[in-house]
């Protein structure tokens, strides 16, 4: 499929994405795999491109969403059909990312949401983070008017309406979870969850231990109000 990219943003995961882009070119070895190096201080950007990725760095870390729009503008500027974004650190498994593609390309999603919940063979996320899990798929799942069981997932499939959609003003850079269902469901896009395998992180980090999990309930919150709040956008 010379036609799909597979997204990983990666901000100083250098003991580990050698690994992450060597298996997801083993599963799909017709797919170009594209890293956004985040303006990482160790190896990312070399490890990633002795692996076969290609490579587009930041001078300096600009966040999460900032990284995987720069892999959108790139996937659209490139005329790829497909997209398929997952995280550098292996905690998305590569050999999900056929199933996450199938009902993208074959027309009957414009976004495939990877959910772990739907996977038996997933971790166990903490009791904190379960909880804000629990309150943004209610709470998404009442706004779209559809039920999601993992509303936070970054493992995700779209067709190149979305990335293309989401390559302009449209996408909420913030906090980029649960805010980018409700802005496409607005905009009119078909969302379909696919169960994936996910693993909990080698190195236990998370953007949800301690008090932070407090945080980013508030900044998801405040970023969903904000999107309601703005006229929808229109990818037509």
């Amino acid at each position: 499929m010379h036609n799909t990219l597979i997204l990983i943003p990666a901000y100083n995961e250098g003991a580990r994405i050698n690994d992450q882009v060597r298996s997801v070119r083993r599963i799909m070895p017709a797919c170009d795999v594209l890293v956004i190096n985040d303006g990482s201080r160790d190896g990312t950007a070399r490890a990633a491109a002795e692996a076969g990725a290609l490579v587009v760095s930041h001078p300096f870390n600009l966040g999460y969403g900032v990284a995987i729009q720069t892999g959108y503008k790139f996937a659209a500027a490139n005329r790829y059909e497909f997209l398929v974004q997952m995280d550098g650190d292996g905690q998305h498994e590569p050999a999900c990312i056929p199933s996450l593609l199938a009902p993208i390309v074959a027309g009957e999603a414009d976004l495939a949401l990877g959910s772990r919940f739907l996977d038996s063979n997933s971790y166990e996320p903490s009791l904190m983070r379960r909880f804000g899990m629990w309150f943004f798929r209610r709470l998404v799942s009442l706004l779209i008017g559809q039920p999601i069981t993992d509303s936070t997932s970054g493992f995700q499939a779209f067709n190149r309406r979305v990335f293309s959609f989401f390559a302009s003003g449209a996408f909420p850079c913030d906090y980029p979870d649960a805010d980018m269902l409700v802005t496409l469901h607005r905009a009119g896009f078909r969302i379909r969850e696919v169960p994936v395998r996910m693993y909990a992180n080698a190195e236990g980090k998370s953007m949800h231990d301690g008090w932070k999990p407090f945080y980013y309930i508030y900044k998801m919150l405040l970023s969903i109000v904000v999107t309601l709040l703005r006229k929808p956008y229109s990818p037509f």
